[in-house]
């Protein structure tokens, strides 16, 4: 339990009772341009429930070059 008022270290404190401040960075990965493009495409397919032409509209590119985009593997990390 914390008593009020409680500022953001004793909140951060509680949550990490060791004593040592987590480094928020510490399991970030950055991850490609080529892995992000993917997953973006992914979303707005599956926003537009699969239809490739609609997707295609909303991401500003011709439906052909989509259709070879969305049909590649996930990239790597």
């Amino acid at each position: 339990y914390l008593t009020k008022p409680a500022d953001v270290d004793d909140i951060l404190a509680a949550f990490n009772p060791d004593g040592s401040s987590p480094d928020p960075n510490a399991d970030l990965e950055t991850p490609s341009l080529a892995r992000v493009e993917w997953e973006h495409i992914q979303r707005v397919l599956s926003d537009c429930d699969g239809n490739l032409s609609e997707a295609a509209r909303r991401l500003g590119m011709h439906r052909r070059s989509l259709q070879r985009k969305a049909g590649r593997k996930r990239p790597a990390k």
